[in-house]
Parts: C-alpha cells; sequence; structure tokens
C-alpha cells in the first residue's frame, strides 16, 4: 500500500500542478488588479471593434403661438408633443416616409424637449448615415402634420427649425472608449478578488492544551 500511494505522489502531472500552484501563490497580491485591467481592456477593445459603428441624426421642431396667443401656451404643447412624436399614430405616418417598419422608428426613434424654449428634438440612430436622417426627418414632418391639424384648438403650430443631415461621425463609443471602460472594470473585479482572498501565510491559532488525568503518584506526592 505504501508502494502504491508513494508512485501516485511523484506523478509527473501531480508534480507539475503543485509547480504551478505554488508559483500561483508566489505572484504578488497586486497581480490580480493588473490581469483584470489587461484582460478587461482587451475585452472592450475588442467589443467595440466588433461591434458596427451608429449614427444618430437630430431634427428639430418649433411650437408657435397664434396672434395674440399666450406663449407659455407653445411651450407647454411643445412638451405635449414632445411626448406624442413616439406614438403610434405618428409613427404609423412617418414609416411611409422614412420606409421602415414603425417597430423600427420606435426603438430608434427619441426625442427631447426644452423646460425653457417651445422647442422640440426628434433624434434616430441607425447603421446607416442617410437613413438615421430619414428617420429623423420622416417624424418631424408626421409630428409637423398632426400638431398642424388642431391649430384651431391648441392655436399653436409646429415648425421645422432645423433638418436632420446624415451625421459624418458615429454616435456609438469607439473601440479606444471601450477598452478604457473594459480596462476599468477589469481593474475593480480584480481589486473585489484582492479584498476577498485569503491572506498569504496566516498561522492557525495554536490548539489549546489540555492537562492529562493526574496518576495515582502524583495525586499521592502532593498530598
Amino acid at each position: 500500500m505504501t508502494d502504491i500511494v508513494d508512485k501516485t505522489d511523484r506523478t509527473p502531472g501531480g508534480s507539475q500542478a503543485t509547480a504551478a500552484l505554488a508559483r500561483v501563490k508566489a505572484l504578488p497580491v497586486w497581480s490580480l488588479v493588473v490581469a483584470g485591467v489587461l484582460l478587461g481592456g482587451v475585452a472592450g477593445s475588442t467589443y467595440g471593434a466588433v461591434k458596427p459603428s451608429t449614427y444618430t441624426a437630430t431634427n428639430y421642431v418649433v411650437a408657435v403661438p397664434a396672434k395674440g396667443s399666450d406663449t407659455q401656451a407653445a411651450l407647454g404643447f411643445a412638451q405635449a408633443y414632445g411626448r406624442v412624436a413616439t406614438q403610434l399614430a405618428v409613427l404609423g405616418d412617418a414609416q411611409v416616409w422614412a420606409g421602415v417598419p414603425v417597430g423600427t422608428l420606435r426603438d430608434s426613434v427619441r426625442t427631447a424637449t426644452s423646460p425653457d424654449a417651445p422647442m422640440v428634438s426628434v433624434s434616430a440612430t441607425s447603421e446607416r448615415r442617410d437613413l438615421a436622417a430619414d428617420m429623423a426627418n420622416a417624424v418631424s414632418r408626421a409630428l409637423t402634420r398632426h400638431a398642424n391639424h388642431s391649430e384651431d384648438s391648441t392655436h399653436v403650430t409646429l415648425h421645422q427649425f432645423a433638418r436632420a443631415t446624415p451625421p459624418t461621425e458615429a454616435s456609438s463609443a469607439s473601440p479606444a472608449v471601450t477598452g478604457l471602460v473594459g480596462a476599468s472594470t477589469g481593474g475593480l473585479l480584480g481589486g473585489l478578488l484582492l479584498l476577498v482572498r485569503p491572506r498569504r501565510g496566516a498561522d492557525a491559532a495554536p490548539a489549546a492544551s489540555v492537562p492529562g488525568p493526574a496518576t495515582a503518584a502524583d495525586a499521592q506526592r502532593k498530598l
């Protein structure tokens, strides 16, 4: 039995695994952070390079009050039109001019309004520059038509302020930016692992010694 155990302990695979584990334990404690930064940076850069670039185009429309109407009314209706722009009634008309399904417009178009100016911005994002501009212009056109159909009751009209044009630069993050984000995330994870890893060289507390029972001779000697 002793011979079998000795042969098992002396296998090359067991020796290599033990040596590798010893080398890992001998690494500095900060190596976890460095490894996390390197791995995260490589992963982030790869993701940024593989993921297709996206482009965002923005169209602006302005709410104009009718003659004799309150200017604050135009500001309030601009806020309302900003919420209506992504509703099915508007997108259903916009899909005809944009040439894409309503679902694509719903996922790609975002609106924003200002609390100080009666203006609505309509932004569309796509992997194609021209399609991003077409979608933003189509939604703005449909929104303007819907708003002006109610001019008699709202006393506010929408007018195009700035037409969307195909963007020249991508709105998505570049590989350098995604690499920095990945490196930061990897460094953070490495730091967390460094905090939870067991401390090297921590010795277990010595077990308390329990005195053995006194013999009869010792007991008589003490008496």
